[in-house]
């Protein structure tokens, strides 16, 4: 599956309807989101069961506010509705491999469990 962008208007459905979402906050303007598409792209052809999107932090200021983004690029991943991961900064491909890896080997019941916990004691 290649990319697609994420707009205000389809961002609860991407993260509802995708086990796996990756995304990519970038702008036109940035030198590091330019070298990063390319890794990007590459890592959600390898992975068609895996959605990626991308989001132009500049057309799409009301979802970087929404995730805090104030430095680009900045990767986020949701496994089943879950936010498990987001961080400034590029990767290097086997980095995004090993993070895919990773997210993909999370127990999301564990994960369940422990935000159920959280809930309870705050």
């Amino acid at each position: 599956m290649s990319t697609f962008e994420l707009t205000s208007t389809n961002l609860k459905s991407s993260i509802e309807d995708n086990k796996v979402l990756v995304i990519d906050f970038w702008a036109s303007w940035c030198g590091p989101c330019k070298a990063f598409a390319p890794t990007f792209e590459a890592a959600s052809e390898k992975h068609p069961d895996i959605a990626f999107a991308k989001c132009n932090t500049e057309a799409e200021r009301e979802v970087a506010a929404t995730f805090s983004v104030r430095s680009i690029p900045t990767i986020a991943v949701f496994k089943e509705g879950v936010l498990l991961f987001q961080q400034p900064g590029a990767l290097p491909p086997a980095g995004l491999e090993d993070l895919i890896s990773q997210i993909r080997e999370v127990d999301m019941d564990q994960v369940r469990e422990q935000l159920e916990e959280q809930e309870e004691s705050s």
